[in-house]
């Protein structure tokens, strides 16, 4: 079967590889869209630390069942499905305490492990999500419910006022999450563009940093307040440190990405306001029944976020395309089968 193989930072093919091996307790699934997202580019570029070298990529993904499920009428075979990419060991103090999604020991497809774009791959049932969706709808999924998840750890609330800074794809996710709840939700970014996309999604706000103060206007959309909850997804140092300097008093920063640099901040906030620091790493099932149930009820611009859709041999060209001109892509899909 064929798969789009990264052999080296900046050397992608598509190959021959072997068909994968079914055991009695995985199911084995034919993959019709794989989506790419910012981890894939980095990977691309050399830049991913978690990577090694040769991989299959792919981790957003819409596929249909191949063969009938024991004991699971809503596993059929020919049902699309969408799925987690995350492994859990069950044993580390994260799975321990109901959290699997921050494992210690994750392997996330097409990072630690070969991903989904290939023609056919194996899954455990617990790891799909069938839902009455487009597979378009269902390969944004995964990228979707980082930024719900991000939400769900700000435990956000239609009482409260919450500022998404960079409204890239897991950004864009926070932005639909917070208006999917029903809060006031303040989009941050530099491109108008993406500001226009945020709107669509849910944003009630936006502020774009280039043509005007985000303090300034944080202090006018919350009455000198700050917002509730800041969610930071871009992962520059100077927007950590704003997260925490705009936030209201009592309020919660979550973090999605991280700086690819140590940041200095200034601590007495963090104390004189009481704040909440929050981490925030990929998904729970949860978040991912939350999003189906957003797309299903038609509540995100899902043509208007997709700006591509290629076939497998063309990724190769708009992989490096993404990687010299990022900014002229939104969300990637390669189509299979």
């Amino acid at each position: 079967m064929q798969a789009l193989m990264l052999k080296h930072p900046g050397d992608v093919a598509v190959e021959t590889v072997k068909d994968p091996s079914v055991t009695e307790e995985e199911i084995l699934l034919k993959v019709k869209r794989v989506g790419l997202c910012g981890s894939d580019l980095n990977s691309y570029r050399g830049k991913n630390p978690l990577i090694q070298f040769p991989r299959i990529l792919g981790h957003e993904v819409a596929a249909t069942i191949v063969h009938d499920v024991p004991g699971r009428p809503d596993l059929v075979a020919g049902t699309d499905v969408t799925l987690s990419p995350y492994t859990s060991c069950g044993r580390c103090a994260s799975c321990r305490r109901g959290r699997s999604n921050a494992c210690q020991f994750n392997q996330t497809l097409g990072v630690q492990r070969d991903g989904a774009l290939t023609e056919y791959i194996v899954e455990v049932p617990e790891k799909l999500y069938p839902a009455n969706l487009s597979l378009k709808e269902l390969c944004l999924v995964e990228p979707l419910t980082v930024g719900f998840h991000a939400v769900a750890r700000g435990r956000v609330t239609a009482q409260d006022t919450v500022a998404i800074i960079g409204c890239g794809g897991v950004g864009l996710g926070s932005v639909a999450a917070s208006g999917f709840i029903g809060a006031r939700t303040i989009a941050i970014d530099v491109d108008d563009k993406k500001l226009q996309l945020a709107r669509k999604a849910g944003a009630t706000d936006t502020i774009n940093t280039t043509q005007e103060s985000m303090h300034d206007r944080l202090v006018e959309f919350t009455a000198g307040h700050g917002p509730d909850v800041i969610i930071e997804a871009i992962g520059l140092p100077e927007t950590f440190r704003a997260a925490v300097e705009e936030v209201a008093f009592t309020g919660r920063v979550v973090y999605i990405g991280y700086a690819k640099e140590p940041v200095a901040y200034e601590t007495r906030l963090f104390v004189q306001k009481e704040l909440d620091i929050l981490g925030s790493r990929n998904a729970l099932p949860e978040d991912f029944h939350a999003v189906i149930q957003m797309l299903e009820q038609g509540r995100f611009p899902v043509n208007d976020a997709v700006s591509a859709v290629i076939s497998l041999e063309e990724a190769p060209e708009i992989l490096a395309a993404w990687s010299s001109n990022p900014s002229q892509f939104s969300k990637i899909m390669i189509r299979l089968g």
